[in-house]
């Protein structure tokens, strides 16, 4: 990818450190950036690549170390000094406003204007150049980013980043939000600012991501650089793993137990529909068995879990647990059924982010602590402690404010809420998306742990092998149908592929 010749760097970190309130986030990282590379950032949740991102797009100063742009030592003051420098940053939870139009989003910020009125005929003609440039001429510089696909959000976002004269594009996950189709578009659209000589730096938990789209890699461990400028093409994953990781990794999925064949039915889903979304959904999960949903975003998997969580109310069809009715479209319902739901948008839908810890973990049995208008304190945060603990959360700190963790651990806050309340059905609807190599293969664990002890499990992702690993059974969703029933291992990622392409039964 790299074709575009230049005198050296375009950007060199040397030996930088940041700390908060005595938590040092770096501790010495050092980073090399050519231009018209994709340049690889690899690490696990809490390696301080967030603070990495953050130091060089203005938001964070560093305590010490050096940032070389273009071979001059800078002071990254600000965001604004940041772009000024060609520095863009896109970060995983997309920033724009689904309020304003595309072009106004674009140019949010640096408006173009004469005499102190916006010039919105120069904004939506650059605008459409941009879309152009980004092979996007289907989205309209007129219309409203909150109508939107997420993946063309993105584009949006994308846009918005080379509205200004950029060098260098940050981009945090940029694919969690996309399925198939969607990535290889974002890599097309890589490659073309690569060969135009615009330089990225590209993170992402998904290797196979790395392998495709990336230059060279760098690898952040416990707030320092453990091994930088490694070429992609000849590094093998389990050195990459065992850099982020501080050790091999393997067998990722665990293997399961036998399912008796006595184990009772926990959860009945009959003719379930959703209007104008899916339609006829009919599956049942027994105790200890994971079941996983597999298909592509947009085929109404996420939608099938809501319903039966009661979070969106079904048109038609019933869902039981354990024999009884569950009430539809009552979540109140649902949890005093057993069931108990990890959503997607764990940041803005599962947990409290500016709360402590223990909060988030007794609050589907909150009311267990209150009496006569008071709540025992004392006592949620000896339980929350102890989940922590079974759990192998570190540190186990039930006061810690919730946003302050890593995915990974938000993930296993969202677990131990749900085995503190006693949850009979575990509704996981994409519990890795955003969680690293490391702490995946612990989450994956922790599932079958649940199930082995009898819980039985529904599992959504867009991963299709993390899907077919972590399921004893799976659903293949295309187009709001169930098109395909079988044992996780009687079909491979292609055969579901061609499945869901194909949208015809099996």
């Amino acid at each position: 990818m790299i074709n575009v010749a230049h005198d050296g760097p375009l950007l060199t970190v040397r030996s930088l450190t940041k700390g908060f309130s005595g938590v040092q986030a770096l501790k010495g990282v050092d980073l090399e950036v050519r231009p018209g590379e994709v340049h690889c950032l690899l690490g696990q949740n809490g390696a301080g690549k967030s603070t990495l991102i953050k130091t060089l797009s203005g938001s964070y100063q560093p305590d010490s170390g050096d940032i070389v742009w273009q071979g001059e030592h800078v002071t990254i003051a600000s965001p604004l000094d940041a772009i000024e420098m060609g520095i863009a940053t896109m970060y995983q939870e997309l920033d724009v406003v689904d309020g304003l139009t595309v072009a106004e989003n674009i140019f949010l910020g640096h408006e173009h204007a004469k005499a102190g009125v916006i010039d919105r005929r120069t904004s939506i003609k650059q605008a459409r150049q941009l879309m152009e440039r980004l092979g996007h001429n289907n989205i309209s510089a007129t219309q409203e980013v909150g109508t939107l696909s997420a993946a063309n959000k993105q584009i949006v976002s994308m846009a918005r980043a080379l509205s200004h004269d950029t060098k260098l594009i940050i981009m945090d996950e940029p694919s969690a939000v996309l399925d198939s189709d969607e990535v290889g578009n974002l890599f097309r659209v890589v490659e073309d600012l690569s060969a135009s000589g615009i330089a990225v730096i590209y993170i992402s938990h998904r290797l196979e991501e790395i392998r495709k789209i990336g230059d060279r890699i760098t690898v952040i461990k416990d707030g320092r650089t453990v091994a930088t400028n490694l070429p992609v093409e000849t590094t093998p994953t389990q050195e990459l793993i065992k850099l982020m990781t501080g050790r091999e990794v393997k067998n990722v999925f665990p293997e399961a137990r036998p399912l008796p064949e006595n184990a009772a039915v926990i959860l009945e889903v009959q003719d379930l529909a959703l209007a104008g979304v899916f339609t006829g959904v009919g599956f049942d999960v027994r105790a200890g068995e994971v079941v996983g949903l597999a298909g592509l975003v947009g085929s109404g998997r996420s939608e099938i879990l809501e319903t039966i969580y009661g979070a969106r109310k079904a048109s038609a069809g019933t869902v039981k647990m354990s024999g009884k009715t569950v009430a539809p479209g009552s979540v109140w319902a649902a949890v005093k059924s057993g069931m108990g739901l990890s959503p997607e948008e764990r940041k803005s839908q599962g947990l409290i982010l500016d709360e402590p810890i223990y909060r988030n973990i007794t609050l589907a049995s909150f009311a267990r602590w209150a009496t006569g208008g008071f709540v025992n304190e004392k006592a949620e945060r000896e339980v929350s402690h102890q989940q922590l603990e079974s759990l192998e959360l570190r540190p186990a700190e039930p006061d810690r404010i919730t946003r302050t963790l890593s995915g990974g651990n938000q993930q296993k806050i969202l677990l131990a809420r749900w085995l503190l309340h006693g949850t009979d059905l575990l509704l996981l609807d994409e519990p890795t998306r955003g969680v690293d190599v490391g702490a995946r293969a612990e989450i994956y664990a922790l599932i079958r742990k649940l199930a082995d002890a009898g819980t039985a499990v529904v599992v959504v992702s867009s991963e299709i092998d993390e899907v077919l690993g972590l399921s004893d059974r799976v659903l293949v969703i295309a187009d709001g149908r169930v098109i395909h029933t079988s044992p996780a291992a009687a079909i491979d990622e292609h055969g579901v592929l061609d499945l869901v392409m194909k949208g015809s039964a099996a």
